[in-house]
């Protein structure tokens, strides 16, 4: 059975091919995935492992607690005799500047810290490779891959950004960081310990956590006992172990190993078809090599179980190149975060669960495909050896086409409701693809045979003959189709939702911007205290208000979130339209919208009484009676009520501090443009953005960019496995249509019109299923966008018109050589041949 069956194989390696590619690209996108997570981990837990070497217990706060972590605090831990050592850390977001003016590396990756030298001027946490420590407010030192990426040498005066403000200072030192944030793509700045508390300690010359270094003949956890008693409520001593087994169950890498083999699930979902199809037209082209082996003893088991073995060898092929495949990509993949500076992650060539994965998803999913074919490769009786196709009965047809049209109208319905219940979306997309997949061979007869007369009338009697050809077996059709369907509803969702999203963004940019220009920060950046003061000072500046919202603790305990602004300016800065009262007065009191006036009862006069809390809300304020001055209506960003920014509390530690969301500017007339490079020079600061409402629409377009592109890169894979099941199709249809071939060239037919048929044939084909991906994509996307609230539901004719292109463009690549191995039969050979 086995030699019968690498036999087969032999004489139909080109019909395997295409299978066998699907399933190779299939099994590499998942040991890929695979490979590159368990690096991305293990790197992880190797930088977490490493970036506190003298770390044995961490004390941290409760965020909710009002004890603070300070000198007095760190003295009594060093204290204890089981410490050989003592550590405050200070950490915080700082951002360096490369020579070219852009900010160095990932901005969410970008920190700031405090470095402690010991007695020879050394810190063990960040060993020097060159220069030496920072020593004043003036001084930084980087990590050396920071230092390599920027072009940075010690002695360079860089810029760096601070508390969302840019300043110069001297770099004097260049280390060594196992840092997840390094190894992660950002960078890591060090200052001295008095000018890292000034900028992030949570309180005057606080810190963000302290580390103890256990004594000799102590363990950590016993440490961690004696130093709990020495600690007020609301600090707590963790292990080294403890911390590190957190961060490795922080499960990101876990994350983006789901992602990718969801769309490798994908990718080999749609493989199965192509080798489906594949092992069906082999099976009607072998029912007489079959019919044979049943008639000298074989039985429809041996049968079977040979058809099976052929599957499994081409799955075990196919899962060896596949897992090679698989580790070129995950280095591939590791390159391309090194080349950006995300990561030192290792791939490990041979790792027992991805070659496990790999093989059991690649022989499996051929097995698996092939099972239906073998079973009627089975049922073939030996009377049928003169017979060279199996027909399939109406009866199996009418049965499926029952099953798909309840299929799918129950995915139609659940689509409709999943418009109020957004979450029935999981299941209505995957039952109505798998309806319209059982459908598919009904469709194909009527979608096709629209089509006969434009085509007989566009290219005559080559448009009626590859009409007809490809409702000669819809179930191939069918299943060719398919392999173009499911990437291409993937496709067209995604751009669908994206697509809206991208459009309410724009409407809301709009909407927000109230003002000419806005000064805002980039992801996890923060605006300087002084920065409307100094865009202010700007000659084409009319009005500037920085905006800072924050809440109001009210007498009835709930929490008011009020906005606040520079009294002064704000309602020329922002357009605001005062129905009653004026904001003049608004340094004494608070403006509010008039609907919020009417929830509460409020009027001009009324009394509104409260305490704001701090940025981090655990420090409240002194409780005030603020009169109402002024009715409003204003933007979604500066409602629902207003004060002036110097009614809020001015607490000195880092986390307290108001933190400024945006600051609005009002340009004299005609200088819009001039004062935005203006205030850009003026600050020169790349964490801050300045927008106008062209720049304002495009950035809230640009964040869904990179998710789009991600979802095009994934799904490419599918949507070729589509192209390739094409291929095979007209490979293997020129294969079993050799006499077909032969006779109409015998009767006139050149071979630029046998290519011509060909090619109509593969075009029909691709564009019947981008139809169905096209139209059952756009269904899902629009359930999806239109279960959210407000967000409007845009349909991109332009991308859907370029989808049916590429599908057009992949038929008549397809064919490409499947036409040219037609044309290049001879005549004679052609029509003397035998079918099979």
């Amino acid at each position: 059975m086995f030699r019968t069956a690498l036999r087969t194989l032999r004489s139909h390696r080109l019909r395997f091919a295409m299978p066998a590619l699907a399933v190779v690209l299939g099994v590499a996108f998942v040991t890929g995935s695979l490979l590159y997570g368990d690096s991305v981990r293990a790197a992880v837990n190797r930088a977490q492992s490493n970036s506190q070497p003298d770390a044995s217990v961490s004390i941290t706060a409760d965020p909710a607690a009002p004890q603070r972590l300070d000198d007095t605090l760190l003295r009594r831990l060093r204290a204890l005799p089981s410490a050989a050592a003592a550590r405050g850390v200070v950490e915080g977001r700082s951002f360096l500047v490369g020579s070219d003016g852009t900010l160095v590396g990932d901005p969410d990756q970008a920190a700031g810290v405090n470095y402690v030298p010991d007695g020879s001027g050394k810190d063990v946490r960040y060993p020097l490779t060159e220069g030496r420590g920072p020593r004043g407010a003036a001084e930084i030192a980087v990590d050396r891959r920071t230092a390599e990426r920027a072009g940075y040498r010690v002695g360079a005066r860089v810029r760096i950004v601070v508390a969302g403000t840019a300043r110069d200072a001297r770099l004097v030192g260049v280390f060594t960081a196992h840092d997840s944030r390094v190894d992660s793509g950002g960078t890591l700045t060090a200052f001295d310990t008095a000018t890292a508390q000034r900028h992030f300690a949570p309180t005057p010359k606080g810190y963000s956590a302290i580390t103890l270094t256990a004594a000799e003949g102590t363990s950590d956890a016993q440490l961690a006992r004696r130093a709990e008693k020495s600690l007020p409520s609301g600090l707590r001593a963790v292990t080294r172990a403890d911390l590190e087994s957190g961060a490795a169950s922080d499960g990101d890498a876990d994350k983006l190993t789901t992602l990718l083999l969801s769309f490798a699930g994908v990718a080999l979902f749609v493989s199965t078809f192509l080798v489906a199809n594949t092992f069906t037209m082999l099976s009607a082209a072998r029912a007489r090599e079959h019919a044979l082996l049943r008639a000298i003893g074989a039985t429809t088991n041996h049968v079977m179980r040979m058809v099976l073995a052929e599957a499994a060898a081409v799955g075990t092929a196919a899962s060896a190149i596949g897992y090679g495949l698989g580790v070129g990509a995950a280095h591939l993949l590791g390159s391309l975060f090194d080349a950006s500076g995300a990561g030192n992650a290792t791939v490990s060539a041979l790792s027992a669960k991805p070659l496990l994965a790999g093989f059991a998803v690649g022989i499996g999913v051929t097995v698996l495909a092939a099972y239906v074919p073998a079973r009627r490769a089975a049922a073939v009786p030996p009377v049928a050896a003169l017979r060279t196709v199996q027909p399939s009965t109406a009866a199996s047809l009418r049965r499926r086409n029952t099953i798909g049209l309840i299929t799918t109208a129950c995915g139609a319905l659940l689509i409709a409701a999943a418009v109020g219940e957004p979450n029935l979306l999981f299941g209505a997309a995957p039952l109505l693809l798998a309806g319209l997949i059982v459908l598919t061979p009904l469709l194909a007869l009527g979608l096709t045979g629209l089509l006969r007369s434009p085509l007989t009338r566009l290219a005559g009697v080559r448009g009626k003959l590859a009409v007809e050809n490809a409702r000669r077996n819809p179930r191939r059709t069918a299943a060719t189709a398919t392999t173009l369907m499911v990437g291409l509803a993937m496709v067209t969702a995604v751009t669908v939702a994206v697509t809206s999203v991208n459009r309410f963004d724009e409407r809301e940019a709009d909407r927000s911007m109230t003002s000419d220009l806005r000064i805002t920060a980039v992801d996890f950046g923060q605006i300087g205290e002084g920065t409307a003061a100094r865009v202010a000072r700007l000659a084409d500046t009319e009005a500037v208000t920085p905006v800072i919202p924050t809440y109001l603790d009210l007498a009835d305990k709930t929490a008011l979130s009020v906005t606040a602004v520079d009294p002064a300016t704000v309602e020329r800065a922002a357009s605001l339209t005062v129905r009653e009262g004026s904001l003049d007065r608004l340094g004494q009191g608070i403006a509010v919208t008039g609907e919020l006036a009417a929830a509460h009862g409020w009027r001009l006069g009324s009394r509104v009484t409260g305490a704001f809390t701090s940025a981090s809300g655990r420090t409240p304020g002194t409780k005030a009676g603020l009169p109402v001055v002024a009715i409003y209506d204003g933007p979604d960003d500066l409602a629902p009520a207003l004060v002036s920014e110097r009614a809020l509390p001015r607490p000195a530690g880092a986390e307290d501090r108001p933190s400024i969301d945006s600051v609005l500017v009002k340009a004299a007339p005609g200088r819009t443009a001039a004062l935005q490079e203006e205030i850009r020079r003026a600050l020169d600061n790349p964490a801050l953005l300045v927008q106008d409402r062209a720049d304002a629409r495009a950035a809230a377009t640009a964040r869904t960019a990179p998710f789009l592109n991600i979802m095009y890169a994934m799904l490419s894979v599918t949507v070729l496995i589509g192209a390739l099941g094409v291929v095979n199709t007209m490979g293997m249809a020129v294969s079993e249509r050799v006499r077909e071939i032969g006779l109409l060239r015998a009767i006139g037919l050149d071979r630029g019109g046998v290519g011509s048929v060909l090619r109509l044939e593969s075009v029909t084909i691709s564009l019947f299923g981008s139809a169905l991906g096209v139209l059952a994509g756009t269904a899902i996307g629009a359930a999806a966008v239109l279960g959210q609230e407000a967000v409007p539901l845009v349909i991109p004719w332009d991308r859907t018109a370029l989808f049916f292109l590429a599908s057009a463009a992949i038929g008549v690549l397809a064919s490409l050589w499947p036409g040219r191995q037609a044309a290049r039969i001879p005549i004679l050979e052609a029509t003397g041949a035998d079918t099979e």
